[in-house]
């Protein structure tokens, strides 16, 4: 699977900025497995990084686009929220996990996407990415098929510091 193909970033890209009424989404960085982006959303700014797995597993015979991405909204004083688009929909009212190391932690679903419970789960997954070599993200199709995506990351810090920079977020 290509990094960041062109279509994944363009689908990310426009359904953040479409949902916002935003302008045009910029480029700040590619740094590692992961690009940093923004743009303005009723003249505030909106940030994210973000990055596909570099091995997606499972017992499936299609899947859209898998991403990870961390946004930060500070007119909304929302940073730091992680978020999966998993390429399929979830089961209904089922957990994601993710695992850095030795930490876990668990993500509600809600149609295709998954995302901590609390600002503090999103912190602590942050701090976890910045230390850490690799996350792996485990979830379930509403077909019932196990996934498990790992994702790298080389270049999660560098790109964490662009968007931290271009949204004034420390």
């Amino acid at each position: 699977m290509r990094f960041l193909t062109g279509l994944a970033v363009t689908v990310v890209a426009c359904s953040l900025a479409a949902a916002a009424g935003a302008q045009e989404v910029k480029t700040l960085g590619t740094h590692g497995k992961w690009a940093a982006f923004s743009f303005q959303e009723n003249g505030k700014p909106v940030c994210y990084i973000a990055s596909q797995p570099s091995k997606a597993e499972g017992n499936y015979s299609r899947r859209g686009d898998i991403l990870m991405q961390i946004t930060h909204r500070p007119a909304d004083n929302a940073t730091n929220v992680v978020s999966i688009v998993a390429g399929y929909p979830y089961k209904p009212d089922s957990d994601v996990g993710i695992q850095v190391g030795g930490n876990k932690w668990s993500l509600f679903t809600v149609e295709d996407r998954a995302w901590a419970r609390d600002m503090e789960t999103d912190k602590a997954i942050v701090n976890a990415f910045i230390k850490g070599n690799n996350a792996v993200v485990t979830g379930t199709s509403s077909r019932g098929t196990l996934t498990t995506d790992t994702y790298s990351l080389i270049g999660f810090t560098a790109a964490y510091r662009d968007i931290g920079k271009a949204c004034n977020v420390s």
